[in-house]
């Protein structure tokens, strides 16, 4: 997920378009923003990148293991079989 950081950045940015006559709200904007933006990240449930490289890191091991047992498995019938 991004961190509050990036968060804040932006929402700094969303601020840079708010009309320049609206100074005033600005700080507001940011804040509102930066918690609207938390928020919705929050609910999409989002991993970070680590936890997403430890995840394919341990599909990929299972990956290798099923195959594994495939061949065993078919290396036992065909034995069975002769």
């Amino acid at each position: 997920m991004m961190d509050r950081q990036d968060i804040d950045q932006l929402a700094q940015r969303l601020v840079s378009l708010v009309p320049s006559g609206l100074a005033q709200a600005q700080q507001d904007l940011r804040t509102n923003f930066g918690d609207v933006l938390a928020q919705g990240l929050r609910r999409l449930d989002l991993v970070t990148r680590e936890e997403f490289d430890v995840q394919t890191q341990l599909l990929a091991r299972t990956r290798a293991k099923v195959e594994a047992l495939e061949k065993r498995i078919a290396d036992l019938e065909a034995g069975a079989g002769a």
